[in-house]
């Protein structure tokens, strides 16, 4: 095996294998609704995207923390008169949001099934614990995985010890997602592959500038371009 031999492919869960964001902006257009008496759409989701932003240090990634973020923003747009009806509600489109249904992306199974037994698939994926494992369990895409890894962020140090404990090191290993910011970068950083796979819907948190000029950057249209893509650098098997 040489030092640049490919032996370990780490994909994201959301909006890379199933859709995510899409349940979130119904549930923003929802929230914005129950305040509309206190400013329009735009106004209502940019102060929940601040509070999302301030509270990602204390909340981590995820539905629980999204829930905290609307019921706080519900406080601040009301000046403290918010009805205990509409933390109601907030609370229960929460509850709704870790009950929506699976929704695998086209190819997603079929290129996990193609390349299981070519390569060590790894999945990488941030957010609440029990919200991911139920995703994955719904998904039927479990069982195509060697190691499954739910992390509170991805930085480098995260590629560098995942691609350590379940592969032979970042150098030797490839990130697939649809986040510059949390799949690709940090994993080119690492020294590993970063290949980006554009979803329709990406969270502003998780956009960032490609880093074209990487040699270990690409970038393709849809999930199936993936098995082409490894042929083409060669690493066929």
């Amino acid at each position: 095996m040489t030092d640049s031999e490919l032996t370990t492919i780490g994909f994201d869960a959301d909006d890379t294998l199933w859709q995510n964001e899409q349940f979130y902006r119904f549930t923003e257009r929802e929230f914005a609704a129950l305040l509309s008496d206190h400013g329009d759409h735009d106004t209502v989701t940019a102060r929940l995207l601040e509070a999302e932003r301030r509270n990602l240090g204390l909340y981590g990634f995820g539905i629980k923390g999204f829930t905290l973020s609307m019921i706080e923003t519900a406080i601040e747009v009301t000046d403290n008169a918010v009805p205990a009806e509409v933390i109601g509600r907030i609370l229960a489109i929460g509850r709704e949001l870790l009950a929506h249904p699976v929704e695998t992306l086209p190819g997603a199974a079929e290129v996990l099934s193609e390349l299981s037994g070519r390569f060590k698939l790894v999945l990488v994926t941030k957010g609440d614990l029990f919200d991911q494992e139920r995703k994955l369990a719904q998904s039927g895409l479990g069982e195509l995985f060697q190691a499954v890894e739910i992390v509170s962020d991805k930085k480098p140090s995260t590629y560098e010890s995942v691609f350590r404990r379940h592969g032979d090191g970042a150098a030797r290993s490839m990130m697939v997602g649809n986040s510059l910011r949390s799949d690709v970068i940090p994993a080119i950083e690492a020294g590993a592959w970063g290949i980006y796979v554009p979803h329709d819907l990406t969270w502003s948190l998780e956009h960032a500038e490609a880093p074209l000029h990487a040699p270990r950057f690409r970038e393709i249209a849809r999930l199936a371009e993936l098995p082409a893509l490894l042929d083409a650098l060669g690493h066929p098997s």
